[in-house]
């Protein structure tokens, strides 16, 4: 694989986990928060572009396929979390965390899959 797509997905990793945690931790939405959960999705749709790019073709294999349902979520996550903050629903900024970790959690499922086969497959 690429090196700077390596690169890419960890930082899409390094900084959806900040985004996620930081707002577990805190226990509350705050707008900090957004930057993360945005950063973390730009960088892992621009790594899946180049993954994609690079096979030359689409595959639809479990991997591509919850990786694609994975950004999905990011997307919606990220936006349902603005819209939260924008309209100001106490109730929603306080129980948002929940949903990031649902997110995040599946978010992993393609992100560990390559290195779990690799390591499972020797």
């Amino acid at each position: 694989m690429n090196p700077i797509v390596i690169v890419i997905i960890n930082l899409a990793l390094v900084s959806y986990s900040i985004g996620v945690w930081s707002e577990r931790i805190a226990g509350r939405l705050r707008p900090g928060h957004l930057v993360f959960f945005y950063l973390g999705f730009i960088c892992d749709t621009w790594g899946t572009g180049m993954m994609f790019g690079s096979a030359g073709k689409l595959l639809f294999n479990f991997h591509a396929l919850t990786g694609v349902l994975a950004i999905v979520l990011m997307a919606v996550h990220a936006v349902w979390a603005t819209v939260v903050l924008i309209k100001k629903g106490e109730k929603w900024i306080t129980v948002f965390h929940r949903f990031s970790i649902t997110v995040w959690v599946i978010w992993l499922i393609p992100y560990s899959g390559p290195m779990l086969l690799r390591v499972f497959a020797k």
